[in-house]
């Protein structure tokens, strides 16, 4: 009886270690279950965040792409208006032009003309272009010498341009190197140029062409390059283009036969801005413009006596066009022939005068009426000539 109450109390025991032992195992392989799920879960949250940076990031540099972008479209923006502002400048200057040119040519109907008429027209047209200038009291229009005054230095290309403003008394330097560039430079004073110091670069919004150009009253004046006969005025300080003109006839052969990158050699003298330029319809002789400094307007053109053949450069004194000449393989040069536009001297009434022994030739001359010098480049040599004048006599 108690071997049989033994018995059963161990079968009552075994049953419940082996319920005990089932449950263990039953919750082990649940623990294990939760761990899987929550590794699971833990790569998913790592890959979300790795996802969710790349995301961010790509966004970050798709918002600082878009602002870069949205300021050069602002630039591109004030260029395209600026651009636009000029376009108008310029096509007001053309209807004024047009409306100018209408109003000077009549419309001539198709009838018989009087042989008298035609006649007195043309003396009309023949007086108009002998048309002179009003001259300027006490102003010394022949030269009597030219003096090398100082070489000042060497720089830049074998052509050039270099000036002083003759309107203000600033002794700044404004250098341009080469006969197409739309860059120069601006020197402090004549020690800063001479010396190399820091100068200021400034950039045109289109390049120059040739050697002609001139500085006045804080603005640049010069040949376009690309175009036959357009001419800038550009405000040096503010940056600008503040007007524009088309010189008739002009640019279709070089100024000098010497010098062939200048087709417009502008200059100025004691009477304001003029232009050079050589016409092949006459002989290739050169004719010379007064051109109003302010409106860019046309005030009167002279054909000159003066050829273009073996001329190197050109200025003026006092209304009076000098042209010096070369040789083709370099010389000294000679001013040879003279046109007075006020009709008062001739080249009869000077003598040939020879500049100092020159390196090659000169492919600019700018006079200063202030300083009574020229400001020549002479084969990359900047060279000052000092001139002395006297009043023209009349015939």
């Amino acid at each position: 009886m108690i071997s049989c109450c033994l018995r059963v109390l161990g079968i009552f025991i075994l049953t419940q270690a082996c319920g005990r032992a089932q449950r263990l195992t039953q919750d082990i392989l649940m623990m294990q279950y939760l761990e899987q799920r929550l590794a699971q879960l833990e790569d998913r949250l790592t890959k979300c965040h790795e996802e969710s940076s790349k995301y961010a990031q790509e966004l970050y540099d798709f918002s600082t792409e878009t602002r870069s972008k949205l300021d050069s479209l602002n630039t591109y923006k004030s260029e395209l208006k600026n651009q636009v502002d000029n376009v108008v400048t310029r096509v007001e200057k053309i209807e004024r032009d047009v409306d100018y040119l209408e109003a000077q040519t009549s419309q001539q109907p198709c009838i018989e003309v009087d042989e008298n008429l035609l006649k007195e027209q043309v003396r009309e047209a023949e007086g108009k272009k002998k048309a002179k200038l009003k001259p300027i009291p006490d102003c010394d229009g022949m030269l009597t010498s030219i003096k090398s005054l100082k070489i000042v230095k060497k720089s830049g290309d074998t052509q050039g341009s270099w000036m002083k403003d003759p309107a203000k008394d600033s002794p700044k330097i404004y250098f341009l190197s080469g006969s197409k560039n739309d860059m120069f430079m601006e020197f402090s004073n004549m020690k800063a140029f001479t010396e190399g110091n820091a100068a200021k670069n400034i950039t045109l919004p289109f390049p120059w062409q040739g050697t002609g150009h001139v500085v006045y009253n804080g603005f640049l004046y010069f040949h376009k390059s690309g175009s036959t006969n357009e001419i800038i005025k550009y405000h040096i300080r503010s940056k600008n283009v503040t007007d524009s003109m088309i010189l008739p006839n002009a640019g279709q052969v070089p100024a000098y036969q010497l010098s062939p990158y200048t087709f417009i050699d502008l200059a100025l003298d004691e009477q304001g801005l003029w232009s050079i330029h050589a016409d092949p319809d006459i002989n290739g002789n050169i004719v010379l413009t007064k051109i109003d400094r302010g409106s860019l307007a046309v005030e009167h053109s002279w054909d000159t006596t003066c050829t273009s053949k073996e001329a190197e450069a050109a200025f003026l004194i006092c209304g009076t066009l000098f042209v010096a000449y070369n040789s083709e393989y370099g010389g000294r040069s000679r001013i040879q022939c003279i046109y007075d536009a006020h009709d008062i001297a001739s080249s009869d009434d000077m003598p040939t005068l020879y500049f100092p022994k020159s390196y090659t030739r000169h492919s600019v001359m700018h006079y200063n009426f202030k300083e009574k010098q020229i400001y020549s480049w002479d084969d990359g040599y900047q060279t000052l000539y000092k001139v002395t004048t006297k009043k023209s006599e009349s015939p």
